[in-house]
């Protein structure tokens, strides 16, 4: 980072400590305005700031509206941000005399030898660890915008009191604040939930929070990804297996996720014995390497699961596709010997490659290292973290490290991927480990004649086939490539006299292996052309008279464009040239 940027939002530092001044900023004017409302808590946040606050009832657009003017004001102040320290005992009555007993709660749950800090900024005090701006006048006033305001538990325990958190983002520039606010309003348009019910592809509903209706369309959207995986699968050579959904505690306990995971795991009782339904798909697949002796002369061997999970996630965390409670992953587990090890790392990256380049989708990498709940030593952490760094490093790729959050048996590389509105989702993981062949003592038989033991990856490229779904509608805006989309071509009639010629071009499409459907209502054209058009379906056939005496039809985009009257083996051309080279258009 460069002198020069250091007090940009290209330093995340600058960035964060600009977000959390606002946040106290916030604070300020909600005293102001209602000094009776109580503080909690109000960090920075990935994009933007908020604030826990006890106030009676939510807080409407209006009274956003007052809290953001009193915030511009408090910028125009240009009050000085100044820190103290306080010993324990007056930290809280400092807090118990302004009647803030959130803050005397977090002050009383400090350890013993914490320092406690405040900061001041004119008639306004907060606890806070920091770091902040010098000054509220480093603040673009005219570039603050309350976003939201949501119900939160005080220190996200239910069984606490019910908080209002206001949301809020700030720019140094107000152009800044007003892009970030279009491509909100963009992903408004795009969110996946709203997309998926107007296109009839899959629901939400309360019968099933958590677990995703899909309907005929989104279940067409949703095998057309899943052969896709299949054939870029056995280009690479994979075998593809499938595993039980229900395994008995003992298999649990071995890979060591009762142990790890056992919260999120949906459990019951079967002839006495605990069972539970599979988070993940590893342990299954352990068993299917262990039922059968292996050579050297197999490895790598390369196994794939699209494997049916059930986690049991909080309902306060459940996000339309992107955060559900049963999910179909596209799991993979490669075994390998030591001595391959970088070049299958390197082979899945190029796999993975290969599939995002398709969905015109890019990645950042990053690499996880040792969490504190931890299987194995320091020392095989460590040599698989580098193996990790020097497999892509040799492809000429750049990674973040995220310290500490590895997978309980190793060191991981997660691929974030960069959708249409520049979002990041993180979908692909390679998992190195070591640790689950030896806990279930996996072998093979090597070129020495002796047994040793294989090492492996977990692997997923698209994370979960349904969130994945909801990334790319979201990246498509429901408008998904000819070879995804659910219906490829709508042929549409002008007249009823072209009923049976519509008919024949829509059966001759379809024996070509391609999704098709007719409008022949008895509708203006201009009507269906809208409709279809809504439907996002990427090809319209426009049928009249003058089409059927000349056998041809007329082709129009999605987009609006009209390519004008062709032959229908011309249209059948130009559509596979699409289909088969899986164009984005």
């Amino acid at each position: 980072m460069s002198d020069e940027n250091l007090y940009t939002f290209e330093n995340e530092t600058y960035r964060k400590t600009y977000w959390h001044t606002c946040s106290h900023v916030l604070a300020q004017a909600m005293k102001r305005l209602h000094p009776e409302v109580k503080l909690a808590i109000g960090p920075a946040i990935e994009n933007g700031f908020y604030y826990d606050f006890d106030t009676p009832a939510p807080f409407t657009e209006d009274q956003l509206s007052e809290l953001e003017a009193e915030m511009r004001k408090i910028c125009k102040e240009k009050l000085k941000l100044e820190r103290f320290e306080l010993p324990r005992a007056e930290a809280v009555k400092f807090m118990e005399e302004k009647g803030e007993p959130y803050k005397v709660e977090l002050i009383n749950d400090l350890p013993e030898d914490a320092v406690i800090s405040f900061y001041k900024q004119g008639e306004f005090t907060d606890l806070c660890a920091g770091p902040h701006l010098d000054s509220t006048g480093r603040i673009k006033g005219n570039a603050i915008k309350l976003t939201a305001c949501n119900a939160a538990y005080w220190r996200g325990d239910s069984s606490r009191q019910t908080l209002q958190r206001i949301y809020g983002i700030a720019f140094p520039k107000k152009d800044e604040l007003d892009e970030y606010l279009a491509r909100i309003e963009e992903a408004k348009k795009r969110d996946h939930r709203k997309l998926g019910k107007e296109l009839g592809l899959y629901l939400l509903m309360d019968e099933g929070p958590g677990f995703p209706f899909f309907l005929p369309k989104g279940m067409v959207l949703k095998n057309t990804l899943i052969d896709y995986w299949r054939q870029v699968h056995k280009k690479y050579g994979y075998v593809e297996i499938s595993t039980p959904i229900m395994l008995n505690r003992q298999l649990w306990e071995r890979s060591g996720h009762w142990d790890h995971y056992k919260n999120n795991m949906y459990t019951t009782v079967i002839d006495d014995t605990d069972f539970a339904v599979k988070p993940m798909n590893c342990p299954g697949g352990m068993l299917v390497y262990a039922s059968e002796p292996h050579s050297y002369r197999e490895l790598p061997l390369r196994v794939g699961e699209l494997g049916l999970v059930h986690r049991h996630e909080l309902s306060g965390a459940l996000h339309g596709l992107f955060r559900v409670r049963c999910f179909t992953q596209d799991d993979a587990h490669v075994f390998m010997t030591r001595d391959q090890m970088q070049d299958v790392i390197q082979e899945t990256v190029r796999l993975f490659d290969e599939v995002y380049n398709v969905f015109g989708l890019k990645y950042e990498i990053e690499l996880s290292t040792m969490p504190e709940d931890h299987i194995g030593t320091v020392e095989e952490w460590e040599r698989n973290q580098d193996i990790l760094k020097a497999a892509i490093t040799a492809m000429g790729k750049t990674f973040v490290v995220n310290e500490g959050d590895g997978a309980f048996y190793g060191p991981k590389l997660d691929f974030h991927l960069a959708d249409s509105l520049g979002r990041t989702w993180q979908c692909g993981t390679i998992q190195l480990d070591s640790q689950l062949p030896e806990r279930f003592e996996l072998e093979y038989v090597g070129e020495d004649g002796q047994k040793h033991r294989p090492v492996m990856i977990h692997r997923v490229v698209l994370g979960s086939i349904e969130r994945f779904i909801g990334v790319i509608t979201e990246h498509f805006a429901g408008a998904f490539p000819a070879w995804l989309a659910p219906v490829q071509v709508k042929v549409l009639t002008v007249t009823d006299r072209v009923d049976d010629y519509a008919a024949g071009v829509a059966a001759r499409l379809d024996e070509l292996g391609y999704r098709v459907e007719t409008d022949t209502r008895n509708e203006k054209i201009g009507k269906k052309i809208r409709e279809a058009t809504l439907e996002k379906v990427p090809y319209m056939l426009v049928v009249g008279d003058r089409d059927m005496e000349s056998g041809a039809v007329s082709v129009r985009h999605r987009s609006g464009e009209d390519l004008g009257a062709m032959s229908l083996d011309a249209f059948a051309a130009l559509l596979k040239a699409e289909v088969d080279g899986k164009v984005i258009k």
